[in-house]
C-alpha cells in the first residue's frame, strides 16, 4: 500500500504540488490525472525519492521511501530513458542490477518477457534499432522485471498499436492480481476509465476531484442519451434539460442535466417513426475531467 498524506511541493515560490493525499490499496490501480503542469510528473518524482517533498508524508507499507524500499518499485516514465546505444540485454541488465537483481535471474526474466512480447529477436539489437513501439515495452519490461510492490505508469500506451495497448492492460491487471499497487496516468481518458478504480484529478497542484470512479459518475448528475432513428437536432434542442445534442454519423446524443429529465426525452422520441435506439449512459470521464478542470480554471 502506497500513502500520501498532506504533501505539498514548492520550486522556489511556485506550488507544484498542493496538499496532496491519496491512498493505493494492494491490488488496486489508481488513476493520477492532470492536465501538463498539473503535477503529476512531480508526484511521481517524489514518490520513489527523486524530490525532496517541502511538507507531508509518504509511505510504502507504512515505512518512509529510502534506498532499501526502491527495489519495491517499478516507475515507467513519460520521457523516454533508454540508453540507446545499448543493446536490449544490455539495457535490461543495466536496470535491473540497478534494481538488486542477481544475472541469471535477471537473464531469465529478460527471456519470459521478450517471448511475451515476441520480441525474442530483438534481444542482441540495439535500442536505437527499434520501432518506437517495440522501445516501449523494453521501458516497460525495466520497470516490471524485479516485480515491484508498487508500479508507477506515466504514460504507457505512448507509441502502441491497440494490439499491444491490449496485451499492457492484460500484463498490468496481471501485477493487480498479483497485489501490486499500481498508479497510473494518461491523457487517454478511455485508457483510464477502462481499469483505474480510485483517481484523483489535479488543478495546479491541488486535488479538485478524487474518489472511486463510479461514485465519481454517480454523483456526477449529467446524463447522455444515444438516439438513433428520425428525429431532428433542433427540435431535441427545445426539451426541457437538454443541455447540447451531437449528431454523429452513427446516432444522436443527448446530453440532460440529470435523470429526472429522461421522461421529457423519451416522451417527444417515443412519437417518432424508426427510433431503433434509445439508450441512457452515464457520462464519459473525459466529460468529467473537462469539466472538473474548466471550473477550477474559471475560479
Amino acid at each position: 500500500m502506497i500513502e500520501v498524506k498532506h504533501v505539498t511541493k514548492y520550486y522556489d515560490n511556485f506550488l507544484a504540488v498542493d496538499d496532496l493525499s491519496f491512498t493505493v490499496n494492494d491490488g488496486e490501480i489508481f488513476g493520477l490525472l492532470g492536465v501538463n503542469g498539473a503535477g503529476k510528473t512531480t508526484t511521481f518524482r517524489m514518490i520513489i525519492g527523486l524530490l525532496e517533498k517541502n511538507k507531508g508524508t509518504i509511505l510504502l507499507d507504512g515505512q518512509p521511501i529510502d534506498y532499501n524500499q526502491t527495489d519495491k518499485i517499478g516507475f515507467l516514465t513519460e520521457e523516454r530513458s533508454l540508453l540507446t546505444k545499448l543493446t536490449v540485454k544490455e539495457q535490461i541488465i543495466y536496470y535491473a542490477t540497478l534494481k538488486g537483481m542477481k544475472k541469471n535471474q535477471i537473464l531469465a526474466k529478460l527471456d519470459y518477457w521478450l517471448k511475451r512480447f515476441g520480441m525474442e529477436e530483438t534481444k542482441n539489437q540495439k535500442i536505437k534499432e527499434l520501432s518506437k513501439g517495440n522501445q516501449q515495452k523494453i521501458q516497460f519490461i525495466t520497470a516490471i522485471i524485479n516485480e515491484p510492490k508498487l508500479l508507477i505508469l506515466d504514460e504507457p500506451f505512448t507509441g502502441l498499436d491497440p494490439l499491444n495497448v491490449d496485451l499492457f492492460m492484460k500484463i498490468i491487471r496481471e501485477f493487480k492480481e498479483k497485489g501490486s499497487s499500481i498508479i497510473f496516468s494518461s491523457h487517454r481518458m478511455e485508457h483510464v476509465e477502462l481499469f483505474c478504480e480510485k483517481l484523483v484529478i489535479l488543478v495546479k497542484g491541488k486535488s479538485v476531484l478524487q474518489g472511486k470512479l463510479t461514485d465519481i459518475k454517480k454523483d456526477y448528475q449529467k446524463k447522455n442519451i444515444h438516439i438513433v432513428g428520425n428525429i431532428s437536432k433542433e427540435e431535441l434542442k427545445q426539451i426541457p434539460g437538454v443541455l447540447n445534442v451531437l449528431e454523429t454519423a452513427q446516432e444522436i446524443i443527448v446530453n440532460i442535466k440529470d435523470d429526472s429529465y429522461i421522461k421529457d426525452v423519451f416522451k417527444i422520441v417515443r412519437q417518432k417513426e424508426s427510433i431503433t435506439k434509445f439508450l441512457v449512459e452515464d457520462p464519459t470521464l473525459n466529460e468529467i475531467f473537462l469539466s472538473k478542470v474548466g471550473e477550477a480554471y474559471e475560479k
